[in-house]
């Protein structure tokens, strides 16, 4: 037994060396959701967002408003955002959480398109501005399309 717990330490004592020597961020970030399950899914669950684009050009730019459970509003893929967004619900993980912060990203200029989202997700506020203006940037709008358009052509 207490081989066990020494084994247990001398793990823990390593993962947190590593975590301090590759410059993984420990902090947890206002906007991810906390530890708790999502809510499940019943006719008290309103899901509404606004998807607000600009400098994307080629007619992706507006204001779009985006109804899920039921599913509806103005936005031109309603139902693929809706499912994106179901899928990528999980226990403490924002779809819409910041980009890491000190995080090794590549230097690139993804253009000038910015988006703001605001509404309610899953119970929860949402208020999350989105840019193109490095490589985590882009990796983090990437990860929210077909919620905001696919820039990527």
């Amino acid at each position: 037994m207490l081989r066990r717990i020494a084994l247990t330490v001398a793990t823990s004592a390593a993962a947190a060396s590593f975590a301090a020597l590759s410059g993984a961020p420990t902090v947890a970030y206002a906007d991810s959701f906390p530890l708790v399950p999502p809510p499940v899914s019943g006719a008290d669950r309103t899901d509404h967002l606004t998807v607000t684009v600009s400098g994307a050009g080629d007619g992706r730019d507006g204001k779009f408003e985006l109804d899920c459970h039921p599913m509806g509003g103005s936005h031109p893929q309603a139902q693929a955002a809706c499912d994106h967004l179901d899928r990528n619900i999980s226990w403490g993980k924002s779809p819409f959480a910041p980009a890491q912060e000190r995080g090794m990203c590549t230097m690139q200029y993804g253009g000038p398109a910015t988006a703001h989202v605001t509404g309610t997700w899953a119970g929860r506020p949402v208020d999350a501005t989105y840019e193109r203006g490095d490589g985590c940037e882009i990796a983090r709008w990437n990860a929210l399309v077909p919620v905001l358009p696919d820039l990527s052509a």
